[in-house]
C-alpha cells in the first residue's frame, strides 16, 4: 500500500518564526506516519526535512538541478530533476496535499499547480487567494502548525493509527 505525502512548500529565506513552524510541521507530519516531500534545498524545505527525519519521518527532495548531493542533510531521497523551477510540477503532482509556509513566487506557483491538480493545500502564514476565484478547490487557512497538519490530515482522510 503507498504511503501518503505531504508537501511541504514555501521561503527560501525564512524568517525564524517560519523556520520553527516548518520544523514543527515536519515533526508533526512525521510523528503521523506521513512522507514529506520539498523541494529538497533550505528554508522552509530544510526545516520542514530536519523536523520530519529528526521523528523518524521520511523525506523527498524533489531539486531543481542536476545534482541530487545538491538536497539539504535531512532529505533521505533526493530527485535530481535538470529543470529548474519546473520542478514544481512534480512537486505538485508527487504529494497528496500540501501546506505552505511563507513564501515568494515560487511557492505561489506550487500552490497554483497543486490547487490545479485539486490537491488540498493549508496555507500558514502564505500567499492570501481571492476565494471566489477558488470554487471547486481545498485552501484552507491555518494559524499554527498543528492546526495545519490536523487539517492537511482530515482532508486526506488519514488518522494517526495506521493511516488511511
Amino acid at each position: 500500500m503507498r504511503r501518503r505525502a505531504v508537501g511541504v512548500i514555501g521561503a527560501s529565506r525564512p524568517s525564524e518564526e517560519e523556520r520553527l513552524v516548518a520544523r514543527e510541521v515536519g515533526e508533526r507530519l512525521a510523528t503521523a506516519g506521513l512522507v514529506v516531500v520539498t523541494g529538497g534545498l533550505g528554508g522552509v524545505m530544510e526545516a520542514a526535512s530536519r523536523g520530519a527525519t529528526e521523528k523518524g519521518g521520511t523525506v523527498i527532495g524533489i531539486v531543481p538541478g542536476s545534482d541530487p548531493d545538491a538536497a539539504n542533510p535531512y532529505v533521505a531521497l533526493a530527485i535530481a530533476t535538470g529543470s529548474g523551477d519546473a520542478r514544481n510540477a512534480i512537486i505538485a503532482d508527487t504529494a497528496d496535499g500540501f501546506i505552505a509556509v511563507g513564501g515568494g513566487l515560487g511557492t505561489l506557483s506550487e500552490i497554483a499547480l497543486a490547487l490545479k491538480r485539486g490537491k488540498p493545500v493549508v496555507a500558514l502564514s502564505t500567499w492570501k487567494l481571492d476565494k471566489t476565484r477558488l470554487e471547486g478547490v481545498v485552501w484552507l487557512k491555518a494559524d499554527t502548525a498543528e492546526s495545519a497538519v490536523d487539517l492537511i490530515l482530515t482532508h486526506l482522510g488519514h488518522n494517526l493509527i495506521g493511516g488511511a
